[in-house]
């Protein structure tokens, strides 16, 4: 066999191909963790949408292992072109990914294909390499170098991902550029090896796919904008992914629109219901709520309304991203909806965890606001648990009184009620309400209190929506949105993100 005739590789060429084993490992992670990325930003459910690309690309690695046992001849130029159809799919895997969503009535099967794929190209390289080096170093120390550097190169790609090349090049251009790192590696190496047959063919294929990976860096913005803008079916006129969310603006006529990783979070056009909706019936129930804590309502919204009370001395709001307050801040179209609220001197925007920010935080509060995302995953869901109720009722004043936003309880009463027995596990008396948003439908809230939250509530004049009667009207429930038994959500079994992953699949499939 060829292969067993092979020279042993120069210096050079055994340079190129170790650092070949750290480009590649950083690259495949980087893939796997782009499609896990974009299988949870596009179909939620974070921890299953990760755990089944997880599991399906190592399997598909080890399929692709299997596989290069029966590449019996040429393996650097087996590799070489591995190398370049990983490129191809690895890097166009997050634009093409994007763009089909829209379009594609199975989009998980094409996800799926797509990580099985790349994962089987993955599972052939280190084989290959192992296989190509054999001449050059004895049996364990060829092991432990590919090995190493396969190691070291997960590591640099699992800091790189979340901490530089999310927020600063988007996930588009992130495959992008990973994509042109391994046709690099493809075209070093054929270059290198001036003699070998097919040199010409292999060198046509790679700089046919690094073009198309350039040009593609060159239009990433315009991809994520037409990805986007069939997506949202509306005109993208602000889009920045952040270490900790894609935020995302549109505009239709006049409707503004914010979306958080694809799920909306307001209307200007009738945000305004939702948000007397969640904060008056607590300001009003409140005699002086003179030191009022916002958490999540990172749009100022809220605190807008909060600020609106001429009794409000001091809001607190503590939202996780600080690009999502800055937005909110600078922006002068933003500012006018929200009022200017998040550079009011009577407020102190904190810039962290919420879960973590109420453990060492001191109150007492007269009102508190959880104004956070829907419970999507299992990272917010810690945010509607028992414990962490249990540290709110901690800052809340004997006196005082919070709401929580609570989701539908039409479309996910479960997930509604959950909320409702979670707090009064926590030591909390409630009493649910809601209220009608065109853009939500029915949206719940809970209103919780050291006491039983009374009817007697003092509304201000001029609000747009809310009066003494549409307020009585919010806390009757009909017997499709009626209590039921549900469970406590618990740090140990987070049945809120269950239960509403459910009922919400059930409600859009």
């Amino acid at each position: 066999m060829q292969s067993e005739t092979m020279p042993p590789p120069s210096r050079a060429h055994t340079a190129i191909l170790l650092v070949s084993v750290l480009v590649v490992a950083t690259c495949g992670l980087i893939y796997e963790l782009l499609a896990g990325t974009l299988a949870s930003y596009l179909l939620g459910d974070s921890v299953t949408q990760f755990s089944i690309v997880i599991g399906s690309y190592l399997f598909a690695m080890g399929v692709g292992s299997y596989v290069s046992r029966y590449v019996r001849r040429d393996e650097i130029g087996a590799f070489i072109r591995v190398e370049v159809l990983i490129a191809a799919l690895g890097g166009w895997s997050a634009a093409g990914l994007f763009l089909l969503f829209p379009l594609v009535d199975d989009f998980r099967l094409v996800l799926y294909a797509l990580v099985l794929a790349i994962g089987v190209l993955v599972g052939l390289e280190i084989p290959l390499l192992i296989r190509i080096l054999r001449h050059r170093y004895p049996f364990r120390d060829l092991v432990s170098n590919v090995l190493t550097y396969d190691y070291v190169g997960a590591l640099v790609a699992s800091l790189l991902f979340p901490l530089v090349l999310v927020p600063r090049l988007g996930m588009i251009r992130t495959g992008m550029v990973f994509g042109v790192a391994n046709v690099l590696v493809a075209i070093a190496l054929t270059w290198v090896l001036k003699e070998r047959r097919g040199r010409r063919l292999d060198l046509a294929m790679a700089f046919a796919v690094l073009a198309s990976l350039l040009v593609g860096l060159s239009m990433a913005d315009r991809l994520q904008q037409m990805s986007e803008v069939a997506f949202y079916g509306e005109g993208v006129i602000y889009a920045h992914s952040t270490s900790y969310q894609r935020i995302v603006l549109t505009r239709r006529a006049s409707d503004l629109r914010l979306y958080l990783n694809g799920n909306l979070q307001f209307s200007s056009r009738d945000e305004y219901r939702y948000h007397e909706a969640l904060v008056w019936p607590v300001l009003g129930r409140v005699m002086h709520p003179r030191n009022v804590l916002i958490l999540g309502g990172g749009d100022g919204l809220a605190a807008r309304e909060v600020l609106s009370d001429p009794e409000v001395a001091h809001v607190t709001l503590v939202d996780l991203d600080p690009e999502m307050t800055r937005l909110f801040r600078n922006n002068a179209e933003l500012v006018a909806l929200n009022r200017g609220s998040l550079s009011s001197p009577r407020i102190s925007v904190i810039n962290t965890d919420a879960f973590r920010w109420v453990r060492q935080a001191r109150g007492p509060y007269d009102a508190v606001i959880a104004d956070f995302p829907d419970p999507t995953a299992y990272s917010l869901g810690k945010l509607y648990t028992e414990s962490f109720y249990r540290e709110l009722a901690r800052l809340l004043a004997p006196d005082g009184m919070m709401t929580v936003q609570s989701t539908s309880p039409l479309i996910a009463p479960r997930t509604y009620w959950t909320v409702a027995t979670t707090l009064e596990a926590a030591g909390l008396k409630t009493r649910g309400y809601h209220v009608y948003v065109p853009s939500f439908g029915e949206w719940g809230y809970t209103l919780a209190a050291h006491y039983p939250p009374s009817d007697t509530v003092h509304l201000p004049p001029g609000l747009r929506f809310l009066d003494a009667r549409a307020e009585r009207l919010m806390f009757e429930f009909p017997r499709d949105m009626a209590r039921r038994p549900t469970p406590v959500n618990r740090l140990d079994n987070q049945a809120l993100v269950r239960s509403f992953d459910e009922e919400w699949a059930h409600y859009e499939s």
